[in-house]
């Protein structure tokens, strides 16, 4: 399988609700890298999985309505703890969505899958990854 990863950042608030929780249900800041691999089978007819280029503005457009946000307030995740989970899981589905209507290139209908880790610090990070058929 081969793999083109590309990363970004995003800097949001929010708070999260349930005791598991502990201080973090306060309202609080988060700086995450975020790191989008897009996988495939076999490289196109140019010899790549998708566009270097095109790959990282389309994972900077997918993050743009969530930087500098309180996520608290974002009407897509009312009622919702955006954990680092969570949010990988958006991301991945964003991107992928992105990949199904061409944003990628003919080779973005052609991925096996997406992959989408937040770095929480140098020591923490939750991932989703995506099969796409």
């Amino acid at each position: 399988m081969f793999a083109v990863t590309v990363r970004d950042h995003i800097m949001i608030a929010h708070s999260f609700a349930g005791e598991v929780f502990g201080p973090a249900q306060a309202l609080h800041g988060a700086t995450f890298v975020v790191d989008a691999a897009f996988r495939r089978a076999e490289l196109d007819a140019d010899n790549i999985v998708v566009d270097i280029g095109r790959a990282t503005e389309e994972l900077h457009t997918a993050l743009e309505d969530l930087n500098y946000r309180n996520l608290d307030e974002h009407p897509e995740f009312a009622g919702t703890n955006t954990t680092t989970e969570f949010l990988a899981k958006v991301i991945a589905e964003r991107l992928a969505a992105r990949a199904r209507d061409g944003r990628l290139g003919d080779g973005g209908r052609e991925l096996a899958g997406i992959s989408v880790t937040l770095h929480e610090s140098h020591a923490a990070s939750a991932s989703f990854e995506l099969t796409l058929s």
